[in-house]
């Protein structure tokens, strides 16, 4: 079976380093700072004006005015800072954020990214996207495969309109850990009830695996 939500949010926490300031997409990423080790001192930077979010509250811990950049109600870690949204981009776009774990619809074999919007459809706006892709460190992507139909969302260009071009580094999706390079997809791990096989097969863009091709170890860990 794929990977779900949890376990692909615990598998991207792995890729977090200690002193990391890092940016959490909406959805799935958001579920990364649950999993972050006690032992690592990581601060989770927000487009809306916050560095240092804490895992989401008990109901009790609720506090309606601090919220990240998903609206969703948020804790705050020890030395956390608030700022204003123009501050909180310039550190996005001088180059301060080490990582950004990112949702997409589409990421393509030249590492391009497409998250932001579908044609036709009512959207806000593409809202941090663009300057994250451009100005963290280094970019993961949290996606599903395939979309509903079955269709690889790893394409060999991406069909959407785009956030970026040649910005993502590594995708982890519910099949597996994939790297970008300048020959295409890498797959470097997959989930443990499938094969390398498996993956290649659900891949629209040119996949090769990695001789070291390993199956996803997650670490009996619950949420913090």
């Amino acid at each position: 079976m794929p990977l779900n939500r949890e376990q692909l949010a615990q598998r991207i926490s792995e890729e977090i380093e200690d002193g990391f300031v890092v940016n959490l997409g909406i959805g799935i990423p958001t579920l990364v700072a649950n999993y972050i080790p006690n032992n690592k001192f990581v601060m989770l930077q927000s487009e809306n004006g916050l560095l240092g979010i804490g895992p989401f509250p008990m109901e009790s811990e609720v506090d309606a005015d601090l919220i990240n950049a998903g609206k969703q109600t948020v804790t705050e870690a020890l030395g956390a800072s608030y700022f204003s949204s123009a501050d909180s981009f310039g550190m996005i776009r001088g180059g301060h954020v080490d990582l950004t774990v990112l949702g997409a619809m589409e990421v393509d074999q030249n590492g391009d990214i497409a998250n932001w919007m579908v044609p036709g459809k009512m959207v806000k706006g593409m809202g941090g996207a663009m300057d994250l892709v451009a100005g963290a460190r280094r970019v993961i992507v949290a996606m599903q495969h395939a979309d509903k139909e079955g269709n690889s969302k790893l394409r060999q260009v991406c069909t959407l309109p785009l956030t970026g071009k040649k910005c993502v580094n590594r995708i982890v999706s519910d099949f597996g850990v994939i790297d970008l390079t300048s020959e295409g997809f890498l797959l470097k791990e997959y989930a443990p009830d499938m094969t390398p096989e498996q993956v290649l097969k659900a891949t629209e863009g040119f996949m090769r695996i990695d001789p070291n091709c390993k199956p996803i170890q997650l670490k009996d860990q619950s949420p913090s």
